[in-house]
This record gives structure tokens, sequence and C-alpha cells, in this order.
């Protein structure tokens, strides 16, 4: 099953992690804990990899909160 658009609307709204703020950091997290789980990496939740793929793993991982990271302050302009 593909992810879409839509998917990742509806994933904004569902999602347990406060700190994923849009879309775009949705993304970013998911396509990288995708490349963890392409490289061998176990899945954190309970699903099936071998009926999905690592990158609709990854999105309901980061959608579940599953997946730690920290946001770094980068260079804000004045």
């Amino acid at each position: 099953m593909p992810t879409t658009k839509e998917d990742i609307e509806n994933a904004l709204d569902e999602i347990q992690a406060p700190e994923v703020d849009s879309k775009y950091r949705l993304i970013i997290l998911a396509a990288k804990r995708s490349k963890q789980l392409q490289r061998g990496a176990r899945p954190r939740i309970e699903i099936d990899p071998a009926k999905h793929k690592p990158t609709r793993i990854a999105l309901e991982e980061v959608m579940r909160g599953k997946v730690n990271f920290t946001v770094k302050d980068g260079d804000k302009k004045e």
C-alpha cells in the first residue's frame, strides 16, 4: 500500500510525538528511519516487514512516537 499525500496529512493529525510540528519534519524523520530499516534495523512496532515496505513502517513508527530524535536550533535570522 503506497504512502500518499493524504496519508501524510492524516498522520499529522494522529501523531503522538509533539516535536513533529510539520509534514516536512515528518517526512525527513520517516526517510531517515526508513534508511535504517533498509540497512537491517528491526521495526520498533508490531508489523510484518514482509507485507509492508520500510517507508510505511518508518512512517508508522514516527506517528506512534517510537523514533527518538532531537531538534537542533539552526542559524536564526534576525
